[in-house]
């Protein structure tokens, strides 16, 4: 039997666009992102679309699929999406890793991908076609309103390393109250006095919960907490004026407990922009391990492709027991610690 042509529909069920996202994609009209139109001409070759219309480019077909686009087609459309956020993409030396997670065990069970740079709400619907995606699982902090507009195309959601009191859905994190209570147990045995928490808590869920554990070791310990507000609410664009205007010289703390290892190194340059030496005259600890050579004396050694392997696990079992309590998956990080950058003698 001779092959029908492909259509428009069937790409956007392939991809997990709409129909118009398709049409614009494929007559060159404005519309659509470059990044989307890039991911519709892709696919619209590895089904023979441009065979039918005497288009065919060698460019289109990229990847080297192991399976017929058929079966892959029948499999669905998982979304990944980001957020429009400068530090939280692809290429990210924390979500980039999370990311290749997700994508690798995708690949493995050959399920379709689709990624999207979070789009503005009122763009989603036109975007995609929910009836092709199976599932979605957001990557770091995505937007209210958009998690709102989710909400509306009653599609499995797993959203890693984020929560949001408006939108129950299945999470995957790091444990990061463990971690950071093993740090501050860690710092309190070795009788540091003073500390300053350093990151935004409000950027990233993961921050508040290690601000939380922060807390609980000093109240359990009855230490003092005389936090500077600034420390914990600064964005990072402004971080150094906003360090060294808070920061006194004669009034440093034993120790900077920061956010994530980002929020470490920023705060170890601005220190040294002061003339304060890490770690002779204070120490830093940071959280995520992104840099193996940064002076800090505690990080955690997050398991980044495991936390999107995991979302994959959780997307699939939700797709299947659409019905089941929301879950919250926690995965044990390792601490570590090096002693070369604790407090110095002299």
């Amino acid at each position: 039997m001779m092959k029908t042509k492909v259509t428009i529909q069937e790409i956007a069920h392939y991809t997990g666009l709409s129909k118009f996202a398709v049409s614009r994609a494929l007559a060159g009209k404005s519309g659509v992102s470059d990044q989307t139109r890039d991911i519709i001409l892709k696919a619209a070759g590895k089904l023979g679309y441009f065979k039918d219309h005497s288009m065919l480019s060698g460019e289109l077909h990229t990847h080297g699929e192991a399976m017929e686009a058929k079966n892959t087609r029948n499999s669905g459309t998982i979304l990944i999406l980001f957020p429009n956020v400068r530090y939280q993409n692809q290429d990210s030396v924390y979500w980039g890793p999370v990311f290749n997670g997700i994508s690798s065990k995708l690949n493995q069970m050959g399920i379709n991908i689709l990624t999207l740079t979070e789009p503005s709400a009122d763009q989603l619907f036109t975007l995609l076609n929910p009836d092709a995606i199976r599932g979605i699982i957001t990557v770091g902090s995505i937007s209210t309103p958009i998690l709102l507009e989710i909400k509306r195309l009653s599609i499995p959601v797993v959203l890693v390393d984020h929560l949001d009191p408006v939108f129950h859905s299945d999470s995957v994190f790091t444990d990061n109250f463990a971690s950071m209570r093993e740090i501050m147990l860690y710092l309190l045995r070795k009788g540091y006095q003073s500390f300053q928490f350093v990151g935004n808590i409000s950027d990233a869920q993961s921050f508040y919960e290690r601000w939380i554990a922060y807390n609980a070791a000093l109240a359990g310990s009855e230490m003092a907490m005389c936090q500077i507000p600034e420390l914990t609410s600064q964005a990072l664009d402004d971080f150094r004026k906003t360090f060294t205007t808070v920061i006194q010289e004669d009034q440093l703390p034993d120790v900077f407990v920061c956010a994530n290892d980002f929020y470490a190194l920023y705060t170890i340059e601005a220190l040294e922009s002061m003339g304060i030496r890490v770690p002779d005259q204070c120490v830093v600890t940071g959280f995520d391990n992104v840099y193996d050579h940064l002076p800090v004396l505690a990080t955690v050694n997050v398991n980044k492709e495991l936390l999107g392997s995991r979302a994959v696990d959780q997307i699939l079992w939700r797709i299947a027991h659409p019905e089941s309590s929301v879950e919250k998956k926690l995965i044990l990080a390792n601490v570590i610690i090096r002693e070369q950058f604790g407090r110095h003698s002299g």
